[in-house]
């Protein structure tokens, strides 16, 4: 049986997916990457924010089309986990619905399925993570996302993820190392860590922090050229955090850290445990212990209670900070969450325009930063060559797959997706940068 796989939504997701594909191609399943050639259709949806909701719906509307072939179509994911009732009744075109917990079980739910019947499982969470140890990489095999933990304790005020995926657990230390080790021996050079919350690591099972000593064993393995996190809490990012960032060669000076508000007001009523100053004295730690450090943020405009005076704040913030790297949310009102209920909701309009105002900000910042990158040389990881051209794209250590900027730049040599070679940077715009691959060695 052949199954094509669509997943929306964050690292975390493709995470999922991959672990779908493994179990599945493990039972004797074919991963395809064209649902037309597809027997099942599984949809792995997102559910954090409205946008996210409308596109998966979306996308569930438009592998449905395929129905009419014969194909089953699945849906699994946080959408599904969140609302799996209403989206069984109202898409009546689904005909099997899991949820966040359910792909373990994939295969045997495929195998019992009875053609023209539909079904939903929904299977709660464990109180330790539950390890599966097959995966297949589906989008690079040079890159991998390494999930270090599963579900969230932060009750943020806007955020539903705790309710979807349960409480945090970490993964033991020893399951994390064989994973690597296991994507190394495959080829894969870059380990990306994501979890909710990836600076929590540790504390549930062992009772402490355990981030800088999960790094420290991931640097020796063999093959690894970069390790990257993600979703770093401000207010977890200690002295030995930062030490062990600083001493690794092989963890990239790069850090995402979602602090979403500067205003100790907003913060507060997001039930964030940092503040302004935190924030501002965690920046600037980081900075002192590398000056060439990149950090990425992402906010969100149009929280309850944010008047112009708090956001004008955050954009003297941002004005000041220059982060290396930025998105921005306008607020989601979510049902179920404290902030949904709480007074003084922005108007959307006025949220999106603070939004367009906090990007048109950072454009400047980014070119700005990327202006000073020309005439320096950096190692770049080649991730596609454009078509009929000598050019390739790809990406330096200061930036996260699929999210972060490119490095476009010309090479006399046939390069292949994966490869490492060094770029001498010749221009800059606000999202990307050009170069010439050159020796390194002659080049210094």
């Amino acid at each position: 049986m052949k199954v094509y796989i669509e997943t929306l939504g964050c690292p975390k997701n493709i995470s999922d997916s991959e672990t779908a594909a493994g179990v599945l191609e493990k039972d004797g399943f074919t991963i395809v990457e064209d649902p037309e050639a597809a027997d099942v259709i599984i949809v792995n949806t997102c559910g954090f924010i409205n946008d996210a909701k409308r596109e998966s719906i979306n996308m569930i509307l438009d592998m449905a089309e395929y129905r009419n072939s014969g194909k089953l179509l699945v849906v699994s994911g946080c959408l599904s986990q969140r609302f799996d009732e209403e989206l069984f009744r109202e898409i009546p075109e689904i005909d099997i619905l899991i949820g966040v917990n359910d792909y373990l079980q994939l295969p045997e739910i495929l195998h019992k399925h009875i053609y023209g019947k539909r079904d939903i499982y929904q299977k709660t969470y464990d109180k330790e993570y539950e390890e599966i140890a097959e995966r297949k990489l589906l989008e690079t095999d040079y890159s991998a996302y390494l999930k270090i933990s599963e579900g969230c304790d932060n009750i943020c005020a806007y955020c539903v993820i705790p309710a979807i995926r349960g409480g945090y657990r970490s993964r033991k230390c020893e399951n994390i190392v064989n994973d690597a080790k296991m994507l190394a021996e495959t080829g894969v050079k870059e380990l990306v860590l994501v979890a909710q919350d990836v600076t929590a690591y540790g504390i549930d099972i062992y009772g402490e922090y355990r981030l800088p000593k999960l790094l420290t064993e991931l640097c020796g393995i063999e093959g690894i050229r970069w390790i990257r996190l993600m979703y770093c809490y401000e207010d977890r990012i200690t002295d030995d955090l930062i030490e062990t960032i600083a001493k690794e060669e092989k963890v990239c000076r790069y850090i995402d850290i979602p602090i979403q508000h500067c205003s100790d007001k907003i913060l507060q009523a997001m039930n964030r445990r940092s503040t302004k100053r935190s924030i501002m004295d965690t920046i600037g730690r980081l900075r002192e212990a590398m000056p060439d450090i990149h950090i990425r943020t992402t906010l969100i405009t149009g929280f309850p209670g944010e008047t112009q005076k708090e956001f004008e704040e955050l954009y003297e913030f941002v004005e000041t900070m220059k982060f290396e790297r930025l998105g921005v949310f306008h607020y989601s009102k979510e049902e179920g969450t404290p902030a949904a209920l709480m007074k003084g909701q922005v108007r959307e309009q006025t949220k999106v325009a603070r939004k367009e105002k906090l990007l048109a900000l950072q454009r400047k910042i980014a070119l700005e930063s990327n202006m000073k990158k020309i005439g320096h040389i950096f190692e770049v990881l080649v991730e596609e060559k454009i078509e009929g051209e000598n050019t390739y794209i790809g990406r330096t250590l200061y930036d996260a797959r699929e999210i972060d900027d490119s490095v476009i730049f010309s090479s006399k040599r046939s390069l292949k997706p994966g490869d490492f070679v060094h770029v001498l940077i010749n221009d800059a715009f606000d999202y990307d940068i050009t170069g010439e691959e050159t020796n390194y060695e002659s080049a210094k």
